[in-house]
């Protein structure tokens, strides 16, 4: 199994891992990298600034459901192929929060769902992320990969 550096995240510390690790409780937060060939999909989220469409799961949706139902509020991105890629354990203090990470492709760019969230979507290549992402570290550069490296397994085994 790869390993991942442990990151942090304002004071929260941040640990990445790997599928076929499942979160022990149920996620929080579920995030997606949406991806359109060689480019990701990208939001600009209001106090956050450019980021991969996240957000909290809601009482009766799993986070596969929080995904798609975030790229589309977020992106405006219909979402193909959603995979299940690792979690993240996120911890402050003595608290410790789940948040289950998926990679897809871009099936289709609609109107973005939720404008009063979402100042807009870009789809930039892995080279213009870290000019651009709101929290460009080594663990997150490593995250990317790893979800592209993902698709890519899939789209060989096809």
């Amino acid at each position: 199994m790869k390993n991942f550096p442990p990151g942090t995240y304002g004071r929260q510390r941040l640990q990445f891992f790997p599928a076929p690790f499942r979160a022990p409780l149920r996620a929080f937060v579920g995030l997606v990298f949406p991806w359109d060939g060689e480019k990701v999909l990208v939001c600009d989220i209001e106090g956050r600034g450019w980021c991969i469409p996240s957000g909290r799961v809601e009482p009766m949706e799993s986070s596969l459901e929080a995904v798609r139902r975030e790229a589309l509020e977020e992106g405006g991105a219909v979402l193909k192929d959603v995979q299940y890629i690792g979690c993240y354990r996120i911890s402050e203090r003595r608290e410790i929060r789940w948040a289950d990470c998926y990679v897809a492709r871009v099936a289709s760019l609609v109107e973005i769902g939720m404008q009063e969230e979402s100042k807009g979507r870009q789809l930039v290549t892995m080279d213009e992320l870290p000019a651009i992402y709101h929290l460009w570290t080594p663990l997150t550069k490593l995250v990317f990969e790893h979800s592209r490296e993902v698709l890519k397994r899939g789209e060989r085994a096809c």
